[in-house]
């Protein structure tokens, strides 16, 4: 026993040595790396202040690396190896961007509301996708059916709404309703209310960060659709740049409805030269959005 008891002991007194060299070694690692982010940060910063060559992305990237880098370095052992409890705790994402930084990541803010006891459906046949939503009205809450065409399957998740997209190309199309428009038709209202509502800083788009460089390159009338067309960047998950976009955008106020649904197809600039831009006009010209048929079920959100 007395054996045993010496042996274990020994064990612990050899386990606290290695633990204090370890946390000797980590203490100046952190340190020295730490004092390179505030180096290179500063280095940044007086380029911005000569050149303004830093840009605003930068300084965030710059930031937001020596804010999570020492919840990263505790949550590394001295294998190597990420500890999930200390990674759990301290709320470090190594890499941001990728799906695990998506978990702390709130629901993008279409203002889709879907109606209690239904579903939002895709035909893989035929690609007719429609859902039933509430929208508000002068006479309170109005069901509207949504409907289009899309090349591409169902997007599921808790991120998604009513949305199809191609996960491989980023090719999609979701849908959105506006704020209240104040009583306005869909010829009354200015592109910038339209923008303004699916471009905001907790939109769909902006998940990784709000689109820059928007221009509009068309707009027209046809029938009761005002029909959008833009380019912007968004940021990309994949390679954390900022990537071209193409969208086309359909928007219309339904009978009873004193808000807009919007329906908004894009892919990035390369894949819209590579044919993206026809299966995304198609999309488009297929939406329609029109009072739901009258029910018995109750008018209230799901």
């Amino acid at each position: 026993f007395l054996n045993i008891y010496s042996n274990i002991i020994s064990h612990h007194q050899r386990t606290l040595r290695l633990l204090e060299q370890y946390l000797s070694y980590s203490t100046l690692y952190i340190m020295s790396r730490t004092l390179f982010i505030i180096l290179s940060f500063l280095s940044c910063h007086n380029a911005f202040s000569l050149s303004m060559s830093c840009s605003r992305r930068e300084l965030i990237g710059w930031v937001g690396a020596a804010t999570a880098f020492p919840s990263i370095c505790n949550a590394v052992g001295d294998d190597g190896r990420v500890d999930v409890d200390s990674y759990l705790a301290s709320g470090g994402v190594s890499m941001p961007m990728g799906v695990s930084g998506q978990a702390g990541k709130a629901k993008p803010v279409t203002g889709v509301i879907l109606r209690d006891g239904s579903e939002v459906l895709r035909d893989t046949r035929t690609g007719d996708v429609s859902a039933e939503i509430i929208v508000s009205g002068p006479g309170g809450n109005t069901p509207v059916l949504a409907s289009y065409s899309s090349p591409w399957s169902l997007a599921k998740g808790m991120v998604f709404d009513v949305e199809c997209r191609d996960a491989r190309t980023g090719d999609g199309a979701f849908l959105s309703v506006s704020q209240p428009v104040g009583g306005k038709n869909i010829d009354q209202l200015k592109d910038l209310f339209i923008l303004t509502n699916l471009l905001k800083p907790n939109g769909r788009f902006s998940f990784y960060g709000e689109p820059t460089d928007v221009k509009v390159k068309a707009s027209e009338m046809k029938g009761n659709y005002r029909i959008i067309d833009l380019s912007f960047s968004a940021l990309s998950q994949a390679t954390q740049t900022e990537i071209p976009r193409r969208a086309r955008v359909a928007a219309t106020i339904p009978e009873g409805s004193d808000q807009a649904v919007i329906l908004v197809a894009s892919a990035s600039a390369i894949q819209w030269k590579k044919g993206s831009d026809k299966a995304i006009a198609s999309t488009i010209e297929s939406f329609r959005a029109v009072p739901a048929p009258r029910s018995d079920m109750k008018v209230r959100s799901k």
